[in-house]
C-alpha cells in the first residue's frame, strides 16, 4: 500500500484517536500515523499519514500551525482550559490591556508549557505527575508566535469576558499557555474556552474531510458547544470509549477516499521539501539503500519555504521541511526522503517499500 495523506476535520468532544475511525474504516487499514493530536475539547485539522507514508508523520509534526482560540478571562484552571479545576480568579481586564497582552506575546518568547501535557519531566510524563497531585517545575522553552490578531470580543459590564484570537505559531507552542500568560499580563486570569486548528504547514482545514460538519467558530458557538457537551457528558464519554463506535457519517468516510492525497512534487514543494528525480539507472540502488551521490539525481529543486523558516501571512510556510528532499522516480512515483550531507553526498531519511 503506497499510502497517502488524509486531512480530517476533528469535531469537539472526541479524542484525536477516536476521530480516526472514519479514516481506518474508509481505507480498511489500521496503519495510520499521527502528526500532532488535538485535545478532546478542541476541533479542527488533523493531518494523518496512512500506509507507507506514515514515515512522513515526524516531518509534518514539525510544521508551523495556525489556530483560532477563545480565551475566557476571570479564572485560571489547572489544565489551562475550561474542563479543569479553577485555581485562580481575578477581575476582568480592559480591552486595551487585552490587546497589549496579545501584542506582548507575539514574536520569539520563552513559554512554560502546561503541566497537564504529554511532555516529560525527569523521564516522567508531566500529566501523570499533575494527576497524582504532585508538584513539579516545568522548564520554559523558546517558541515563536509569528502573528496574532484579536478577531472578536465578548464584554461584561464594559470589561472583556472573552476574546477570540488567531495565532500563527511554531512547533511546540501551547495555546493554553498563551491564554494563561495573556491573562496574567492583563492582571487578570484566563483559560482556554475553545480551540480550532486551521492549518498545519500548507495543509488547510477547509480542504479536510468532514469540514462541512463543523459549526462556524465564534465565541457564541464555543459557549454553545461547552453547554451541549456538559449536557451530554456521559453519552460523549461512552462514544469516545472505543474506536469502533460509529460516530462518523458514511459521507464523511466517502470524503476520506475522495480527498486522500498522495505525495506529489507539488505537494512536497508546498510542504517546504526540496524535490529531485533519481535517474532510472539508479532507482534500484536507491530502493536498496546503497550509497548516494549527486550524480544519481537530476538537479534538485528547493522547496517553497526551504530558503526561509518565516511563517507567511497566509500560513503556507512549513518550516519543518527545510533541509529535507523528497525523491521521485519514474512517472513521478514518490520513493522516499533524503538529506544533503555535503556537496556530493546524501543520507537516507527513509525509503518507501515496494
Amino acid at each position: 500500500m503506497q499510502g497517502g495523506i488524509v486531512l480530517f476535520a476533528k469535531r469537539p468532544g472526541l479524542t484525536s484517536f477516536s476521530s480516526l475511525y472514519s479514516i481506518k474504516r474508509a481505507l480498511a487499514t489500521k496503519k495510520v500515523g499521527h502528526t500532532g493530536t488535538l485535545d478532546s475539547f478542541a476541533s479542527g485539522l488533523l493531518v494523518v499519514c496512512t500506509g507507507s507514508l506514515t514515515r512522513l508523520a515526524s516531518y509534518i509534526t514539525s510544521f508551523n500551525k495556525t489556530y483560532d482560540a477563545v480565551i475566557e478571562f476571570g479564572s485560571e484552571t489547572d489544565t489551562l482550559e475550561y474542563t479543569g479545576k479553577i485555581v485562580k480568579t481575578a477581575p476582568l481586564p480592559k480591552k486595551d490591556d487585552v490587546l497589549s497582552a496579545i501584542e506582548h506575546y507575539t514574536g520569539d518568547i520563552l513559554q512554560t508549557p502546561p503541566l497537564f501535557s504529554a511532555l516529560h519531566i525527569n523521564g516522567e510524563r508531566a500529566s501523570d505527575i499533575a494527576r497524582s497531585g504532585r508538584s513539579a517545575e516545568m522548564p520554559s522553552r523558546p517558541v515563536t508566535v509569528f502573528a496574532s490578531e484579536a478577531e472578536e470580543f465578548l464584554f461584561e459590564d464594559g470589561r472583556v469576558k472573552a476574546v477570540r484570537v488567531r495565532f500563527s505559531v511554531s512547533k511546540g507552542t501551547y495555546i493554553r499557555s498563551l491564554a494563561r500568560d495573556i491573562g496574567s499580563y492583563c492582571k487578570s486570569a484566563a483559560h482556554l474556552a475553545g480551540l480550532r486548528r486551521l492549518s498545519v504547514g500548507s495543509f488547510r482545514l477547509e480542504d479536510a474531510a468532514g469540514f462541512s460538519s463543523l459549526a462556524p467558530f465564534t465565541i457564541r458557538s464555543v459557549y454553545k458547544t461547552i453547554s451541549d457537551m456538559q449536557k451530554t457528558q456521559s453519552a460523549s464519554c461512552k462514544a469516545d470509549a472505543s474506536e469502533h463506535t460509529p460516530h462518523s457519517k458514511e459521507n464523511e468516510q466517502s470524503e476520506v477516499l475522495e480527498k486522500m492525497q498522495s505525495m506529489t512534487e507539488r505537494l512536497a514543494a508546498e510542504c517546504g521539501f526540496g524535490t529531485t528525480h533519481i535517474l532510472s539507472a539508479y532507482e534500484d540502488d536507491f530502493k536498496h539503500g546503497r550509497p548516494l551521490f549527486s550524480s544519481m539525481f537530476e538537479k534538485e529543486t528547493a522547496g517553497a519555504c526551504a530558503a526561509s523558516a518565516e511563517f507567511s501571512a497566509n500560513g503556507t510556510c512549513a518550516s519543518g521541511g527545510v533541509g529535507s528532499i523528497a525523491v521521485f522516480g519514474k512517472h513521478g512515483i514518490f520513493l522516499g526522503m533524503i538529506s544533503r550531507r555535503g556537496e556530493d553526498t546524501y543520507s537516507y531519511a527513509f525509503v518507501v517499500p515496494d
